[in-house]
């Protein structure tokens, strides 16, 4: 075969071609490496060996790494998520910005030839074409969030997002009328919630809403569920433990009262979709979603919203199945423990928000395990579908005083005995209804161990409505290592509290209240504002409601409230006065359509007059007024 002398090699930017009588020849890595490295004659015409007309040239015989970079640009024109492709030398690396169009099987950098490994071209190419990236390397949300899932399996993918903090949706300019519907203010960092909220509910993607207790989740998803885009959020799903579901429908009413909303519990509820679907909202418990899987099944969800979302914590439970279930194109968990013992917690609530993201369950823990490090390399990954403030990052947005009264629903069988008791105390004060005709109902509603003459030596306290949610607003104030204080008027109800909380967390947990002397509930406080972690103190409200400074607790809980606004308000006082260096927040808890209802409609009518004169059990005619409404009120009619 005769060899053509007037062929000679070239470089043309980053690429090695032939030119041979004008014309140029792009030869294939393969035939390069044959020609140049293993001198053998692959190319008709090319002799074999190192070509004289390039002497700078080096060869190498390893391979270049191809490499899809990802980021976040924060300022400039293009400011955004982009991605972009490099050829990784060991000397350097550059980028390949029209890899699609030319597909190259090799690189020139720096003087020295690199093949590209067979097929990875066609990789790159066709990751590409999955996602649906352009030529601009721009990156939608879902799109970014689709490159950090292929990173935990996949080499290819150079992830330089990992040290910042992405939540592109709280820079997105929403229209001016996205409001309209929303009869309320919100604080600047909860208007970024609700942008952040609504940005990946327009990507049909997935978040965790996991602030710090007493920021206002709830109102946050409101927002979102109030967009006018009825379409995009209409119907939507909330699924809430069973006592808290009165108080969404409470917080919808309240916040948008043009939505059509219903409860979807207990024996009345419908059977049938169409009627379920009719609603802009449909509140429901986890319990419910189980029984009635097959119907909630049938309706395509906008948007399915978890509050409380640690319930779904253990994937393999009926309820995480459940949820895991439902049709929906927005998955939103609220938490504000996403993690409460593993991180398979945080998986799990991952797996509803973002199914697949990051993998099946043994995938998760074969990649991350459940140690410190995991937790590391865990957070790159979630931070990007989880908002998570606390009180301490935003004080300067919020009040002094964070007050959040939180209405609870008695069980079936606790309004059942609550009517029991409330028919006997209506027979035995036919005529004379007074203070101290209120005092069982009220004890009922702290607890009905309490009306009870001994305390009951089988069953789990837990097991009643209103403590079960005590402990799980203790529990998060514990995950933050913060202390709280508890008041209730009953001594046994502190007696409970105290001995669970000192059984089930293992922390400072005592009590002050009349069988204290005065001059030791001093030394009590001193060694409670000692401790150097969580803690809780118990207190009667008359007993150590005044007279006390108890600032290093920042949290304060009205398990029962009184009947009188100021015995609370100088009671919330103990936490909230001069020294305090963090704003405190108010729990107050209290039953729906029961005694603890009337008195919080009193309260807010006092409040509301400022008046706080001290009422005597007989009272005026308007305390008289309260008494017989309190007994009226009722869960069976909701009145």
């Amino acid at each position: 075969m005769s060899v053509n002398t007037e062929t000679t090699w070239k470089i043309v930017g980053d690429q090695l071609i032939l030119q041979r009588n004008g014309d140029e020849i792009f030869p294939s890595a393969e035939q390069v490496y044959g020609s140049i490295i293993e001198k053998t004659q692959v190319l008709e015409g090319v002799p074999p060996g190192p070509p004289d007309s390039l002497p700078q040239l080096s060869f190498s015989r390893y391979p270049a790494q191809l490499k899809i970079e990802i980021d976040y640009k924060s300022s400039g024109a293009g400011t955004g998520l982009v991605c972009h492709t490099m050829a990784v030398t060991s000397d350097d690396k550059i980028n390949l910005s029209a890899l699609r169009n030319r597909k190259p099987d090799h690189i020139i950098v720096n003087e020295k030839w690199y093949p590209f490994a067979p097929g990875s071209v066609d990789e790159i190419i066709k990751i590409y074409n999955n996602l649906g990236i352009s030529d601009s390397g721009k990156l939608t949300f879902r799109q970014f969030m689709e490159f950090k899932q292929r990173a935990l399996s996949n080499d290819t993918i150079n992830d330089f997002t990992i040290d910042k903090v992405i939540h592109p949706g709280i820079e997105a300019r929403l229209e001016e009328n996205a409001l309209q519907f929303f009869q309320g203010e919100l604080y600047p960092y909860q208007e970024d919630g609700w942008r952040w909220l609504s940005f990946i509910c327009h990507e049909n993607l997935g978040g965790i809403l996991a602030d710090e207790m007493g920021l206002g989740k709830t109102v946050q998803i409101i927002a979102v569920l109030a967009a006018p885009e009825r379409e995009l959020v209409a119907p939507s799903l909330i699924i809430a433990p069973s006592t808290l579901l009165e108080n969404w429908r409470r917080e919808l009413k309240k916040f948008t009262p043009s939505l059509n909303t219903s409860i979807h519990q207990g024996a009345m509820r419908t059977g049938l979709p169409a009627t379920l679907s009719e609603n802009d909202v449909v509140i429901t418990s986890y319990e419910t979603v189980v029984r009635d899987g097959a119907l909630f099944d049938m309706i395509d969800w906008r948007i399915v919203v978890l509050d409380e979302a640690q319930a779904i914590k253990n994937p393999e439970t009926r309820r995480a199945r459940a949820v895991k279930k439902l049709k929906r194109n927005v998955g939103i968990a609220v938490t504000g423990t996403p993690v409460e013992n593993r991180l398979r917690d945080l998986w799990s609530i991952s797996d509803f928000v973002l199914p697949g993201y990051l993998g099946n369950e043994d995938e998760f823990e074969k990649h991350f395990g459940d140690g410190p490090d995991g937790a590391q390399q865990l957070e790159p990954f979630v931070s990007p579908i989880m908002l998570r403030r606390r009180i301490a990052d935003v004080a300067i947005d919020l009040p002094e005083r964070i007050i959040t009264p939180q209405v609870l629903l008695l069980s079936d069988s606790e309004a059942s005995e609550y009517e029991r008791v409330r028919h006997e105390i209506i027979e035995e004060y036919p005529s004379n209804a007074s203070l101290v005709s209120l005092t069982k109902l009220r004890m009922f509603c702290a607890h009905p161990w309490l009306i009870k003459d001994e305390v009951p030596t089988a069953g789990d306290p837990v097991e009643f409505s209103k403590l079960r949610r005590l402990l799980e607003i203790i529990e998060e104030i514990f995950s933050f290592g913060e202390k709280v204080l508890v008041f209730t008027s009953f001594n046994r109800m502190s007696d409970i509290i105290v001995d669970l909380v000192r059984h089930q967390f293992s922390v400072y947990a005592t009590a002050i209240d009349g069988r204290v002397a005065v001059q030791d509930r001093q030394t009590i406080v001193d060694g409670f504002s000692a401790e150097s972690g969580p803690a809780l103190l118990a207190l009667n409200p008359r007993a150590a409601g005044t007279g006390l400074n108890i600032t290093a607790a920042n949290h304060v809980i009205h398990y029962n409230l009184e009947w009188n606004p100021a015995v609370e308000d100088q009671a919330s006082a103990r936490a909230h006065r001069l020294g305090q260096e963090k704003p405190v927040t108010i729990h107050r808890l209290y039953f729906a359509d029961t005694v603890d209802e009337a008195i919080e409609q009193r309260l807010e009518r006092k409040r509301e007059l400022s008046t706080a004169a001290v009422v005597g059990v007989s009272g005026k005619e308007e305390d008289y007024k309260d008494i017989v409404h309190a007994l009226q009120m009722s869960p069976a009619n909701g009145k």
